[in-house]
């Protein structure tokens, strides 16, 4: 989608337990990113119709459903590809990792079904490891997101932004009509260059614009370094450095 390229995407997303899940606020939340810049907007599918009514650009939808038997929870069976189908969407994100999936669903089945039943409807295929862009290559996916990259139990050890990673999935969707969007822990403006000399299709960022207490939380513990810091008695030396660095 021609609209989305070179952009950046918000996820306007609250996961339960948080302040912001089920307030009915995330339409406001996509409406604050699109007038800093946004080009589209991810988010879950109970959010898109206001969504949609409030903002102009595209939105990507998804579902997110725990179940006792499968660790995939994006957009995981059928059913949740069938609600997103309901909703003016313009695009479907689905976790494309090669994990067994929850009820033993195949991924190719929720392609397929997209396919014969709304062909206009794009697909983003979230991954963590090369092998799952290259099966979503293979099944024919629109894009293919980084998203799940040190989410999943074979990969939380890696630290974020995986740049590397990103260069590798670049790399491996070159030749194909495949597009590669960036995400996954991207918080600094120069992780964001470093991103973007990439050339992604796109870059989605999530928690460093749309989750409050994740990004206070974040910034209270560095003052709380810094604080640490300044009772040290070796700090006189940095005191006047920053000193000097104000004037």
């Amino acid at each position: 989608m021609e609209k989305l390229r070179r952009g950046l995407i918000v996820s306007c997303q609250a996961l339960k337990g948080e302040p912001l899940y089920g307030q009915n606020v995330m339409h406001l939340m996509a409406k604050a990113a699109v007038e800093g810049g946004a080009v589209g907007i991810r988010a879950l599918r109970q959010d898109i119709a206001a969504i949609k009514a409030t903002v102009s650009v595209p939105v990507i939808g998804l579902t997110k459903n725990v179940f006792p038997d499968s660790d995939v929870y994006i957009t995981p069976k059928l059913e949740d590809v069938r609600a997103l189908l309901e909703t003016s969407c313009e695009v479907i994100a689905m976790d494309a990792t090669l994990r067994p999936r929850p009820g033993n669903v195949r991924l190719e089945e929720l392609v397929e079904y997209v396919r014969v039943h709304a062909p206009g409807r794009e697909l983003m295929a979230d991954i963590a490891r090369e092998e799952d862009a290259e099966n979503a290559v293979r099944l024919g996916f629109d894009y293919v997101s980084t998203t799940l990259r040190g989410y999943t139990s074979d990969t939380n050890d890696v630290a974020l932004p995986d740049i590397a990673f990103m260069g590798r999935i670049k790399r491996i969707l070159s030749g194909t009509k495949v597009k590669m969007i960036a995400e996954g822990g991207i918080f600094e403006r120069d992780e964001m260059r470093r991103v973007g000399m990439l050339d992604p299709y796109a870059v989605v960022v999530g928690t460093a614009i749309t989750r409050p207490a994740m990004i206070t939380r974040r910034l209270a513990s560095a003052l709380n370094d810094g604080l640490m810091l300044c009772s040290a008695p070796s700090v006189t030396g940095d005191e006047e450095r920053i000193s000097a660095d104000i004037s």
